[in-house]
């Protein structure tokens, strides 16, 4: 398609035509590839190679077979696995033996759509969806005998599918569901229901379970079923839509009723990738190489896509944080719209530093959507979930990572929730009665997060000293030092909230509560060092050691989770020089490894990796580049910040890509705001917050700000004699005018304007 504008003259780029949609698909994950789905949709269509688990399975791109199309791809959730097929074996076998090889040379995929041949069969597949339907167009050979195999049952990604429901409505159509088993980490079954609708008449069902088969059957259902829909000899092309739904089959159909009335696949397939190319224009880069806009805009695609809609067009969605499930209502507009979203989502640790700033700045609608989300969750089930799956509560990962996401919504100023609730929410969150209680998949006890030795001792010890059965047989993430600091820092950004809307009794509380951090700090050793129950020092002690009271890094790595005071840090050091000199000093350690951790999120355990004092693969040491400015020392931001980008985040191949955990789209914002040279260290969370200027690497830069809550029209970036070499910036002027510092506020960038940075070669160390 380049080729072709580029011989007629246009030189305009689409940039849903740059996204690269196979990077780092070598080490992929169930919910990590998107192709026939658009931004946050129910529906992730897309073709499974591997099958089993959470890690390592969905579309990766070294294995050569495909072992269905799934329609949902999401964070501890799978959800009706198809294959079209040209029986050519009995049914007996087919029910196991249906994959088909592949080759990626007979593939096209970009953002809404999925093109491949099964060689086994011979058979054209291309896929294409909207928000909540999936879209299916099947080419036959000729003198086959085509039939759909429907997998109900079986390992589907991080879900072992169990009970099941598969009927025939008409000649023309089918309805069930499936259901995801629980999980470790999503405690309670989750159904996805169905409606598929066929443009032409089928020819019935052969349907087994177990080691029954029943052909001409009108219906199928229970545990270990599957069926295989027969299709007429005579078709050589098939259309079939797939509407989902957590709530009911009726819903799946007024989905489709609602998003995919009509049958034309090439409209729908150009309307979904017009969509995403409307999404990725909200920021436009130009200059640069085209390997480095193809990486910018592949990195924006994966920082929009992850987090999935789970409520239906009506507003209908299932709560499942109570003792039984129940469809619930969202609030309608005037108009009889949803006024928001319910959404799925993997955790928001780390978000503080990628989609708490990125998506405020260029997506606040979808800033406020997911928000309002979370505040649901809290008035339906009492708790604002760090990563909810299915209407569950899954309790990933640690601390409240949701309060700073949430914060930063209302410092900048989109206020369109239910600001008391999400205030009392995450009080609650950061009480013994809240998050903070639970550590990671903590469903069944309220120990693991040591909220009450914080609060009484100012420090969570390790190891805690509760020798607790959780009634799961296994402890994920008690590191009570790494989460002190976690906990610290989101005490600062709620005592922050609380001030701002006058709670002045518990912004002193809170504020005060973040300085815990201090309590951490071994002057010895220069480290952040775990204590015990006791209140002495963790002995023996290795600063380089993995996960050895912080979670999923080193000490190294967490002594800077401090920032919401760079200075008290330093004080600590001994001040900003010393601060410098010693986070100047594992970059240059860090950058020995490529400074991530590996290649891939498993390689953080091995021996040669778990010693490195920053990783950018992954989130607990991802704001570290950024820390050089708020010390003073912007330069070092800027040298190091492109270090780490040409190292980590330039690769444009299936084997490179994120080195390590991805995490719904939280990398690919971290490249972006990288690239854009724009970073908060708060993730937003004081009043007008502060962004830092980094080295962009575009020559220009523009941010399509958002009428309904900013003023501004488009904040630009240029960038002056910016090469790799030319890095540093030597001079800044705003809307024209000099400016003698190197951060913005946010009012600064939402009015709109212009930024306008001189680069050159050498530091300037007179800019602060």
């Amino acid at each position: 398609m380049l080729a072709a504008l580029a011989a007629s003259g246009c030189k305009q780029e689409r940039p849903v035509d740059l996204v690269y949609p196979h990077l780092d698909t070598v080490n992929s994950r169930w919910f990590y590839f998107d192709s026939a789905s658009l931004p946050f949709g129910m529906v992730n269509l897309s073709p499974d190679t591997e099958l089993g688990g959470a890690w390592g399975s969905g579309y990766r791109y070294n294995t050569h077979e495909i072992k269905g199309f799934s329609h949902v791809h999401a964070w501890q959730l799978s959800g009706l696995s198809v294959m079209p097929v040209n029986v050519d074996v009995p049914v007996e076998q087919l029910r196991t033996d249906y994959f088909s090889p592949f080759s990626h040379d007979d593939e096209v995929v970009r953002p809404g759509y999925h093109r491949v041949h099964l060689d086994r069969y011979g058979i054209d597949v291309e896929l294409t969806a909207t928000k909540r339907v999936g879209f299916h167009r099947y080419r036959f050979p000729a003198g086959g005998k085509p039939g759909i195999v429907f997998k109900l049952s079986g390992q589907l990604g991080p879900s072992e599918l169990t009970e099941s429901r598969l009927e025939i409505l008409s000649d023309r159509s089918l309805a069930g569901f499936v259901t995801n088993g629980p999980t470790r980490r999503r405690p309670k079954p989750a159904r996805v229901y169905f409606h598929v609708e066929f443009d032409r008449a089928i020819d019935g069902m052969t349907a087994w379970q177990g080691d029954r088969i029943a052909d001409g059957a009108d219906q199928v259902g229970g545990l270990d079923a599957g069926a295989m829909i027969r299709i007429p000899p005579t078709s050589d092309r098939l259309l079939m839509k797939v509407g989902i739904s957590y709530v009911s089959t009726a819903n799946a159909k007024r989905n489709i009723d609602r998003e995919l009335p009509g049958w034309n696949f090439d409209a729908i397939a150009s309307s979904a990738g017009d969509e995403w190319n409307e999404w990725l224009s909200h920021i436009t880069v130009t200059g640069g190489s085209e390997d480095q806009r193809r990486r910018f805009y592949t990195d924006l695609w994966h920082a929009l896509q992850g987090r999935r809609v789970i409520s239906d067009a009506n507003g209908e969605y299932l709560d499942q944080t109570g003792a039984e499930p129940v469809v619930r209502q969202l609030p309608l507009d005037a108009v009889g719209q949803p006024v928001f979203d319910q959404y799925n989502s993997d955790s928001f640790w780390g978000a503080q530093w990628t989609i708490a700033t990125l998506w405020p700045l260029a997506y606040p609608a979808l800033a406020s959507d997911v928000g309002n989300s979370l505040v649901q969750y809290y008035k339906d089930g009492g708790l604002i979930p760090r990563g909810p799956s299915g209407g569950n509560y899954t309790f990933v990962m640690t601390g409240a990572s949701s309060t700073p996401f949430i914060v930063s919504n209302w410092m900048k100023g989109i206020r369109d929730f239910d600001v008391d609730a999400a205030y009392a929410g995450m009080k609650k969150n950061h009480s013994p009665r809240g998050l903070m209680s639970k550590a990671g998949y903590e469903h069944a006890t309220s120990v693991g997060g040591g909220i009450r030795y914080y609060l009484e001792r100012g420090y969570i010890p390790f190891p805690l000293p509760e020798d607790v059965d959780d009634g799961q047989g296994y402890r994920f993430h008690w590191k009570g030092a790494g989460q002190t600091l976690e906990y610290a820092f989101q005490d600062s950004a709620l005592g922050n909230l609380a001030r701002e809307l006058g709670h002045a009794d518990d912004a002193a509380y809170y504020l005060g509560r973040a300085q815990n951090y201090r309590n951490l700090f071994d002057a010895e050793s220069g480290f952040m060092r775990p204590r015990e129950a006791d209140g002495s020092w963790r002995d023996p002690y290795d600063p380089y050691d993995y996960e050895a009271g912080f979670v999923e890094s080193n000490a190294a790595q967490m002594t800077w989770f401090v920032p919401h005071d760079v200075d008290g840090l330093a004080g600590l050091m001994g001040g900003r020089d010393e601060y410098v000199r010693r986070l100047d000093a594992a970059f240059v350690t860090a950058s020995e490894l490529g400074f991530t951790a590996g290649k891939a999120h498993a390689d953080e355990k091995n021996e040669r990796y778990r010693r490195i004092p920053i990783n950018y693969g992954n989130q607990p040491s991802i704001q570290t580049a950024f820390l050089f400015a708020a010390a003073g020392a912007p330069w070092k931001t800027q040298y190091w910040s492109r270090e780490v980008i040409g190292a980590v985040f330039s690769g444009l191949s299936p084997e490179t890509g994120y080195n390590g955990d991805e995490d719904q789209g939280l990398m690919g914002s971290l490249a972006v705001l990288m690239k854009i040279g724009l970073f908060q260290l708060s993730g937003g969370t004081e009043p007008d917050p502060v962004y830092w200027i980094g080295s962009p690497i575009f020559d220009e830069i523009a941010i399509r700000l958002d009428p309904q809550y900013y003023d501004g029209d488009t904040f630009v970036i240029k960038t002056v004699n910016n090469s790799d070499e030319n890095r540093f910036v030597q001079s800044l002027r705003l809307n024209g005018k000099p400016l003698n510092r190197t951060y913005l506020r946010h009012s600064e960038i939402v009015t709109g304007g212009e930024l306008v940075l001189e680069m050159g070669n050498t530091p300037d160390t007179s800019l602060r």
